[in-house]
């Protein structure tokens, strides 16, 4: 048996905010939220998803934000790809552009994905042709 990619823990500034960008993106909604506010924990998952160990299959993984004093410095080395599911890529990424998402070159080129950073400059991708 092999392990399962769960969770995505995401430093950043603001927990509650990208946890609502991210949710309006992806379709998620708050799983878990640390009533700490200095702590800054924000869960957000598919309400899809059934809890526990025992769920079968392919699992979509959990987004974590976790508030860190530090910014954002340099590109990502890790970041996450999305595809839209029910219109085409152009539409997809002015919805992404009207949450709050940017245009962002990290050096792409002619490539069929088109970059984005969240509201906190973490890049992602806006993939054309691979379905989910």
């Amino acid at each position: 048996m092999a392990s399962k990619f769960t969770e995505l823990a995401i430093d950043c500034a603001d927990p509650q905010g990208l946890a609502r960008f991210w949710c309006a993106v992806l379709g998620y909604e708050v799983q878990d939220e640390d009533e700490d506010e200095d702590d800054g924990v924000v869960t957000i998952g598919s309400p899809l998803v059934p809890e526990g160990k025992d769920r079968g299959g392919p699992v979509p993984p959990a987004l974590t934000f976790a508030r860190v004093p530090e910014g954002k410095t340099v590109k990502n080395r890790l970041h996450i790809d999305v595809n839209p599911t029910d219109r085409e890529q152009d539409e997809e990424v002015r919805r992404l552009l009207d949450l709050g998402a940017r245009y962002a070159d990290v050096g792409q080129g002619e490539a069929s994905w088109i970059v984005l950073t969240d509201p906190e400059g973490n890049e992602f991708c806006v993939l054309a042709s691979r379905c989910p």
